[in-house]
């Protein structure tokens, strides 16, 4: 599904400012992994994200989609098919379109470039979506994005990125920015949404329970590198102690407890 062959990226090769972001990263997804992503800040996390989306090209390496070569491919064209959600819940929407317009931009995506559908028909759809949110937004169709609050908004944009399934979902830090009880909400939604679409995803996330919680897969970045790659049989019955000692074991230093949630806190 996702293959990831020795990619590297080094932003500012040769002088002071030279940065190695990811080094010599391999990874494979296969179709329906749910694979959570741990690690302090800096090591590379988002910008894995950034090569998989076409923010850059890679250094080195190559990146395969449903078999497909999209090493070179530019990021509008990778969009199709990879939906992704930010830690900034204004980020993935139009705050000055109504939750109808967005919702039909949305939808609309894979019909044509330029094609806007919205009807009646559509309209039903929509609320009918909105319903399975359980926040009332269903009734708020006509409502400009920029008026809704922040949780609201994060849900809103993963319906938007799941409403023509695409075949990778990134989730970076999707819910680092809300309420514990609004991230607890969007994420009991996102896993529901995984299940019933059977999605491929990749998720970063600061709190260690969470990783524990959800997803087949547990991934441990350091250093611009995966330095662990804890499969479903070995993830059961680890605890947040336990997932630190393996971290410690295979990256050779503690994680960043400033940024690294102990608990179950969101």
């Amino acid at each position: 599904m996702l293959k990831i062959s020795h990619i590297s990226k080094t932003f500012n090769p040769g002088t002071v400012n030279e940065k190695k972001a990811i080094t010599d990263i391999s990874l494979e997804l296969k179709k329906g992994d749910f694979a959570t992503i741990i690690g302090s800040n800096g090591v590379g996390k988002s910008t894995l994200f950034n090569a998989i989306c076409g923010d850059f090209l890679t250094d080195a390496g190559s990146i395969e989609l449903d078999c497909r070569d999209i090493t070179f491919m530019p990021q509008h064209a990778r969009a199709r098919s990879i939906g992704r959600l930010y830690q900034d819940p204004m980020r993935g929407t139009a705050p000055g379109m109504t939750i109808e317009e967005n919702l039909a931009l949305a939808y609309t995506i894979k019909a044509s470039p330029s094609f806007f559908a919205l009807n009646k028909k559509d309209s039903a759809y929509f609320r009918e979506v909105l319903s399975t949110l359980g926040m009332g937004l269903e009734d708020r169709m006509k409502t400009k994005i920029g008026l809704l609050s922040g949780g609201q908004r994060q849900a809103l944009t993963l319906l938007m990125a799941t409403m023509n399934p695409p075949k990778l979902l990134l989730l970076d830090e999707h819910t680092a920015a809300l309420d514990p009880g609004t991230a607890e909400k969007v994420l009991n939604l996102t896993k529901r949404i995984l299940e019933e679409h059977h999605l491929t995803c990749l998720m970063i996330t600061h709190n260690m329970q969470s990783a524990l919680d959800l997803g087949n897969r547990i991934l441990m970045m350091d250093s611009g590198d995966i330095v662990l790659d804890i499969h479903e049989e070995e993830k059961k019955g680890l605890t947040v102690e336990g997932l630190l000692e393996k971290f410690k074991t295979g990256a050779g230093k503690m994680l960043d407890n400033d940024r690294i949630l102990l608990s179950g806190e969101k």
